[in-house]
């Protein structure tokens, strides 16, 4: 393990530490039983694309470590019409409650809102343990995160993505560099996300997210997603060119509490007058 993988599993301890909670609640059980309605693809509602030059996963994200909180004031409700009446392919739901703010009961409220079979819908958390996979699957999540710095470890990795295969959700893989892209392929992961956002100092660097999808993928039948920093029609415009199928946003929709618009902007900046 190098020294940048070394510190940046240091902060995601911290967060590891901030589920110790949510694991012993687990652990004394019984999780229910998983939900029955409908798991649209995640894969195939971002390589469909939208309105904009690549298909964007909006988030609703309430706060964060880097930013402190970001907005509280739209409900997860309001927010994912918003997101959907602007355009977006997929919905990402922060589920992590002391440094996000998030719960799991949005992942419910958002399905709700949105109705049967429409957006995607993928649970944004630290998910390491069978346990949380399992209490994922009994939400209306059309996939889950798992992250390469926190699970480093192929065969795990394989194991924890396969659980949840088999509940029928799809495992988006984050990776931060080709040592990390290296692991999430050998543990046999189909969609990749890239994290622009340096584990340690929170700084963002496009040009390396950038630069890894230009150097090392993706495959035939991989889906790419850019993470962090993608705020600008301009940024979505180079993640395509560097071979990107999507980008995930959140806290340039979320900051002001516009987030139709903003989501406009960002997908049809030529279209905004008309709003």
């Amino acid at each position: 393990m190098n020294q940048e993988q070394g510190t940046g599993k240091g902060r995601l301890t911290r967060f590891a530490r901030a589920k110790e909670e949510e694991l012993a609640r687990l652990r004394k059980g019984p999780i229910p039983g998983p939900y029955e309605g409908t798991r649209p693809s995640l894969a195939a509602a971002l390589l469909a694309g939208g309105p904009g030059p690549l298909a964007v996963m909006a988030e609703y994200k309430r706060a964060s470590p880097s930013r402190g909180v970001i907005c509280e004031s739209v409900s997860v409700e309001d927010a994912v019409q918003a997101y959907r009446a602007g355009g977006a392919s997929a919905i990402s739901v922060l589920t992590e409650e002391q440094y996000f703010r998030g719960k799991l009961d949005f992942l419910f409220r958002a399905r709700k809102a949105l109705g049967e079979g429409s957006l995607p819908l993928l649970r944004k958390d630290f998910l390491f343990d069978p346990l949380q996979i399992e209490a994922t699957a009994t939400t209306p999540a059309s996939a889950f995160l798992l992250i390469v710095r926190q699970t480093p470890d192929a065969k795990d990795l394989r194991a924890l993505r396969e659980l949840g295969e088999g509940y029928g959700m799809e495992a988006v893989v984050e990776v931060f560099d080709r040592e990390d892209l290296e692991l999430a392929r050998t543990s046999g992961a189909r969609i990749i996300q890239v994290n622009a956002r340096d584990l340690e100092t929170l700084a963002v660097d496009r040009t390396a997210c950038l630069a890894l999808a230009r150097e090392a993928g993706p495959r035939k039948g991989e889906v790419w997603i850019a993470a962090s920093g993608m705020d600008s029609h301009e940024h979505l415009l180079a993640a395509r060119e560097s071979g990107y199928h999507a980008a995930l946003v959140g806290t340039a929709l979320m900051q002001d509490g516009e987030l139709e618009r903003n989501l406009h902007r960002l997908l049809q900046p030529a279209q905004i007058a008309g709003i």
